[in-house]
């Protein structure tokens, strides 16, 4: 969700500039000034404090503070041709806070290295950005939710980060499965590009199963016990529920979680069973599937030590 402009409008009869300018968040280049004005206008309107250079060859048309949004504008402006707004810079203003952090990350097409851009800004460039990968019509211009997903979670700073920004857009409904496979298929050689597909398909639900597979094959060996799938429960209503993993003996519950419990509706039924579980006297562990997949000694570490505090002895 594109931040909201509560600006007011130009007049009907306003001119190009001020229509460019309210566009911009009164952010402007040298080159697009001089389409409009002379360069001795442009320095007049400097000097008189009118204007403010605020980066080589970008300037805001106000004297005050420059704000977040502005901020982005002289970013792109000042890396000049082909920039725009990229990873999780660009899902921030899609409405997926939280992961932005304080740089601004901007992508440019391979061939365009920038002089000089403000402190802050991550410059990232690729061969490959094609038109249908870009939102030319967002202000500031930037890379298309699944492109950004992808290029966020490719950049991220660990697996786990870039597994939570799958996990989250899918949550926020920014993007399909299908949406990321057809970036992925663009960019063969990016980085993460297993960990990003395998991410999308558990946050879709669609690879759910196979996380309780891979925990099943991993759970042998790490040497633990063999557990069941799918144990049926009946609930205090007397309703079927299924268990994802069940350590019956001890009464363990491992639950591995996909994308369905991105869904409010989803996540209080299962915190309804897993309350019903507790006061029933189990132990409920819960694990992302990706960590499953990934980080496995953390999970197992924890489950072994859950099935010990339970009464279980490994074998000699």
């Amino acid at each position: 969700m594109m931040p909201m402009d509560i600006r007011p409008l130009p007049a009907d009869d306003a001119d190009e500039l001020t229509w460019l300018l309210f566009r911009q968040d009164n952010v402007i280049s040298w080159r697009q000034a001089r389409r409009f004005l002379t360069e001795a206008a442009v320095r007049h309107r400097v000097a008189s404090g009118r204007w403010r250079r605020i980066h080589p060859r970008v300037y805001v048309t106000h004297s005050g503070p420059v704000g977040a949004e502005q901020r982005l504008w002289i970013a792109v402006l000042a890396a000049g041709t082909g920039a725009v707004l990229a990873g999780v810079t660009a899902l921030d203003g899609y409405g997926l806070y939280g992961y932005a952090g304080s740089g601004i990350h901007l992508l440019l097409p391979a061939g365009r290295q920038p002089r000089d851009v403000p402190r802050g800004v991550i410059v990232h460039r690729s061969t490959v950005l094609p038109a249908q990968d870009v939102h030319r019509m967002a202000a500031p211009p930037r890379t298309m939710p699944a492109r950004s997903v992808v290029d966020a979670a490719a950049w991220a700073g660990s697996d786990d980060t870039a597994c939570a920004i799958v996990a989250a857009s899918f949550q926020r409904r920014l993007v399909t499965v299908e949406e990321i496979g057809t970036v992925l298929d663009r960019l063969p050689r990016v980085r993460r590009r297993a960990v990003i597909a395998t991410a999308a398909r558990d946050a879709a639900g669609g690879s759910h199963s196979l996380a309780e597979l891979d925990y099943l094959r991993l759970s042998r060996r790490y040497g633990l016990p063999e557990p069941s799938r799918q144990v049926v429960r009946r609930d205090a209503g007397g309703r079927r529920r299924y268990l994802d993993v069940y350590y019956q003996e001890w009464g363990v519950h491992v639950e591995v979680d996909g994308g369905q419990h991105g869904d409010p509706r989803h996540q209080w039924a299962d915190m309804k069973r897993q309350n019903e579980l507790w006061i029933a006297g189990d132990r409920v562990l819960r694990f992302p599937a990706h960590l499953v997949r990934h980080r496995p000694a953390d999970v197992f570490t924890q489950v072994r030590a859950a099935l010990t505090a339970a009464g279980w002895t490994p074998d000699p």
